[in-house]
C-alpha cells in the first residue's frame, strides 16, 4: 500500500495501545513500543501455527471439508467463538456476529466497534452488515453513532424487520428500541490519534503541530512520536468473519469503524449486501477489507461467490474478483507509477463444503482460520507483493 494508507494493521494497533503504554509509563519510546508489539504479534503466530494444514501455503484450505470459519487477520478470536458456537447447534449468523463481537468490544482494535478511530469530526461512526445463507436475507447498519456492536444490531435487522438497511439517525432510534445501550466510542487512545492527526493536518492553521510547540518549564517534546507522523494516514480497518456448518449452511458478517478520519456519513462498503459481504447458501459466502470505495464500484464479495459458482476454488475465486477491481482502477490518483492500484483490498471466502482461501492486491497478508483447532493465522495470495515485505 502506498502513501495515504501506508500502514499495516499490525503497526497502526501498536501505535494505538503503545499511546496508553508511553502515557503510562513515559520511559519507552515509540520505536519500543511498536517493536515490542510485533515480537509479541510474531511469538503468537509462531505459538498458533501447529496445526495439521500449511498454513503458510495459500491453497491449503482448498481441500478442506466440513464445517470452519475465516476471517480478516485480526479476527483469529471472533473464528474462535464462531465454530465453538456451530460445534454447539448455534445458527451461523448467530456464531459469526457473537465472533466478531469480541472484536468490536476490544478498545485495542482501533479499526472496529469500541475504539475504533472517528471521522473528521472526532465521532465514531459503525457500519455492519450480516447475510443468512439458509433465509438469504440481510441486515445492516450504517453510520451508526453510540452503540458498541453494530453487529448485533445488523442481525436485529434481519430478523426482525422487513427492511435491510436502516442508517443514521434510524439505525440508532432503532437500536435504543431494542435495548442497545448507548456509550462514547470514543477511546482515550483513539481520542489522542485524532487530536495528533488533526493537529497536523496543516501547519498553516491554529493548531500546533508537535514540531511547532514550545515545551513549557518541566515539560518535553516527544521526538519520536514527532518520527512516528507516517503512522497517522488515513486507514482502512474492518472485521469480516464467514462460516460453514457441517450441513453446509453458510452466514458471514462484516464490521467496522470504517476510514479513519472521513467525512462525516461516509459509507463503506461493509454494510452494502454484495460489497462487503455477499453469501449464497448453494455456493458459499465471501467478505472484503480494505478500501471500500473500491470494492463497492466492483460488487467485489458477490463477483468472488459467483467466481466460485462458476467452479473455482475459495482462493482463485478471490483473487479473480480482486483483477476486477484492479482492472477498472482508472483514476489516476489510485495508481502508482507502476499504473498499479496504490491501496489494499483483501478478500476472504468458505465454499459450501468446507473449502476456504484468502487473497489481496498487495501481499501475502494474513487472515484467520479456525477447522476445529482453534483461531489460527493463515497466509492467502496476493496479486502483487509488497517491496521489502520480510516474511
Amino acid at each position: 500500500m502506498t502513501s495515504r494508507i501506508d500502514l499495516n494493521r499490525r503497526a497502526f494497533l501498536a501505535t494505538g495501545t503503545g499511546l496508553a503504554a508511553f502515557a503510562a509509563t513515559g520511559r519507552r519510546t515509540w520505536a519500543d513500543v511498536i517493536t515490542e508489539f510485533a515480537a509479541r504479534q510474531e511469538q503468537q503466530d509462531q505459538n498458533d501455527g501447529s496445526a495439521q494444514v500449511d498454513h503458510d501455503d495459500p491453497y491449503a484450505g482448498s481441500s478442506h471439508r466440513g464445517a470452519c470459519a475465516v476471517a480478516s487477520g485480526n479476527g483469529r478470536h471472533a473464528v474462535t467463538r464462531a465454530l465453538d458456537l456451530i460445534h454447539q447447534g448455534a445458527d451461523p449468523a448467530d456464531a459469526v456476529v457473537a465472533g466478531v463481537n469480541l472484536v468490536e468490544s476490544d478498545p485495542s482494535d482501533m479499526s472496529v466497534g469500541y475504539g475504533g478511530l472517528p471521522n473528521e469530526d472526532g465521532v465514531v461512526e459503525l457500519d455492519s452488515s450480516v447475510m443468512h445463507g439458509p433465509t438469504h436475507k440481510a441486515g445492516a447498519v450504517a453510520a451508526l453513532r453510540n452503540i458498541m456492536n453494530p453487529a448485533s444490531v445488523a442481525l436485529k435487522v434481519l430478523r426482525t424487520t422487513d427492511h435491510v438497511m436502516l442508517v443514521g439517525e434510524g439505525a440508532l432510534r432503532f437500536a435504543r428500541a431494542h435495548g442497545f445501550e448507548e456509550m462514547n466510542l470514543l477511546t482515550p487512545e483513539a481520542r489522542e490519534v485524532w487530536l495528533k492527526w488533526k493537529s497536523n493536518l496543516n501547519p498553516n492553521d491554529d493548531w500546533l503541530d508537535e514540531s511547532q510547540r514550545d515545551a513549557l518549564s518541566g515539560e518535553t517534546v516527544d521526538d519520536e512520536r514527532i518520527g512516528m507522523d507516517h503512522l497517522l494516514q488515513f486507514t482502512y480497518g474492518t472485521i469480516n468473519c464467514c462460516a460453514v456448518t457441517d450441513a453446509g449452511d453458510v452466514a458471514g458478517v462484516t464490521t467496522t469503524s470504517g476510514l479513519s478520519f472521513k467525512i462525516p456519513g461516509r459509507v463503506g462498503d461493509s454494510p452494502i449486501i454484495g460489497a462487503g459481504l455477499f453469501v449464497d447458501n448453494e455456493i458459499g459466502a465471501a467478505g472484503a477489507t480494505g478500501r471500500g470505495e473500491a470494492v463497492i464500484q466492483n460488487c467485489s464479495s458477490y463477483a468472488a461467490v459467483q467466481a466460485m459458482k462458476d467452479g473455482k476454488d475459495p482462493t482463485a475465486a478471490c483473487l479473480e474478483a480482486l483483477q476486477r477491481i484492479v482492472d477498472n482502477t482508472k483514476q489516476k490518483r489510485l495508481r502508482g507509477p507502476d499504473g498499479r492500484p496504490s491501496f489494499n483490498v483483501s478478500m476472504y471466502a468458505v465454499r459450501k463444503d468446507g473449502a476456504y482461501g484468502s487473497a489481496s492486491i498487495w501481499g501475502p497478508t494474513r487472515f484467520a482460520v479456525n477447522t476445529g483447532n482453534g483461531g489460527i493465522p493463515a497466509t492467502g495470495d496476493c496479486l502483487y507483493t509488497r517491496p521489502n515485505d520480510g516474511r
